[in-house]
């Protein structure tokens, strides 16, 4: 097992650079590897610039979030052609939605007691898409919490008292931009959309597979979307939904793999979108 296809850096809400990512993969001998931050492709130039060694493949990926109430369902693209001026500008009203989104939590925050700045916040993402990881960062760096998981249970769970949603495309559309930049679709554990009819939905929407190798999945979860993919003549990718946090399985890349089978199936795939 030597792929990872689910990685996550600074770049939104992994505490990783590309540069850290990259050296991991090459140490670990990974065969591919693929970098999904949420809603960006801000790793993705610095990522594409190093010298990655033969017989180790870098995908160039990203993952959304999509709307739908009651289910937690992300789409994966992999291969897609990010620099595309339709592709960056969806991105861009995706960043400014999660910059006013950051504000209205902070202000919610401070009618709490908790006198955080955005500028806090700002600073914690880096230069990056902001989240609810960074705003609860930035509390514990003012002394308010002391650590990032009681700040998540006192108050950003989702309709916690300093929650805010985000504007989130739809499964269909997130598949659409991905496929129109050149991309392969994959929707991402599966396991945790709660719903397998919802994963049905996404399949019918046009998605090319499943992540059936994610750290969350129980064995038997694996073993029942591996035969829905074989079924259906569908792509089973994996990952380990990398975000080097202290605590959060794997906290090392490299510990949790997918099978090196999936490479060529992926690679037809990609090849295929773009003929």
């Amino acid at each position: 097992m030597s792929v990872d296809l689910h990685i996550h850096t600074l770049a939104s809400d992994g505490r990783w650079t590309a540069l850290q990512v990259y050296e991991a993969a090459v140490a670990t001998e990974l065969k591919m590897v693929s970098i999904t931050d949420h809603d960006t492709t801000r790793a993705l130039e610095e990522a594409e610039a190093f010298a990655w060694p033969e017989g180790l493949q870098f995908v160039p990926g990203i993952e959304f979030s999509t709307d739908i109430p009651g289910h937690e369902v992300h789409v994966l693209g992999y291969g897609m052609d990010w620099r595309r001026s339709f592709f960056q500008k969806e991105l861009a009203l995706l960043a400014e939605s999660r910059q006013n989104r950051a504000g209205e939590m902070v202000d919610k925050l401070r009618g709490l007691g908790y006198f955080l700045k955005l500028e806090d916040v700002a600073a914690q993402a880096g230069g990056g898409s902001i989240g609810r990881p960074h705003v609860a960062r930035a509390l514990v760096a003012m002394g308010a919490f002391a650590t990032v998981g009681e700040v998540f249970h006192a108050l950003l769970h989702k309709n916690g008292p300093a929650y805010v949603p985000h504007r989130r495309l739809k499964y269909p559309e997130v598949i659409e931009l991905i496929q129109g930049a050149g991309g392969v679709a994959v929707m991402a554990h599966p396991g945790l959309a709660g719903d397998d009819q919802v994963v049905k939905k996404v399949l019918a929407a046009g998605a090319e597979g499943l992540e059936v190798f994610h750290p969350m999945h129980t064995k038997q979860q694996q073993q029942e979307y591996l035969a829905w993919t074989q079924a259906a003549g569908i792509l089973a990718t994996g990952g380990s939904d990398f975000h080097a946090i202290p605590g959060r399985f794997p906290e090392m890349l490299g510990v949790f793999q997918a099978p090196d089978t999936i490479v060529l199936e992926l690679q037809l795939a990609m090849e295929k979108r773009k003929l």
